[in-house]
């Protein structure tokens, strides 16, 4: 089974806010299995428009990538960040069929 996947692009305006968004979203994202792949660190753009701070998280699948998002634990803790940080954020199925 496919995983699923959240991935974001921030712009920080507030680290402080920003934080109490980080440490509130925690528990949503242990409740659906969410696990960081990056989460900030060094970055290139090397086409297009990037963000400062960059974050996929891995769901052990789609529907759980989207129950998280959904979930009033995620929108609580989202509650912190709006006016904070600007997001792009997608949910996106993951592919585990044949590669080149």
């Amino acid at each position: 089974m496919a995983k699923g996947y959240w991935i974001g692009r921030v712009e920080v305006h507030d680290a402080e806010g920003y934080a109490a968004y980080v440490a509130a979203n925690a528990a949503a994202f242990r409740k659906y299995g969410g696990r960081f792949l990056v989460r900030a660190g060094q970055y290139e753009t090397p086409e297009g428009e990037s963000r400062s701070r960059n974050v996929v998280i891995e769901f052990p699948d789609y529907a759980s990538a989207l129950a998280c998002w959904h979930s009033p634990e995620y929108q609580a803790a989202r509650a912190h960040r709006l006016g904070r940080a600007d997001t792009d954020l997608v949910v996106v199925e993951g592919y585990d069929g044949p590669q080149p």
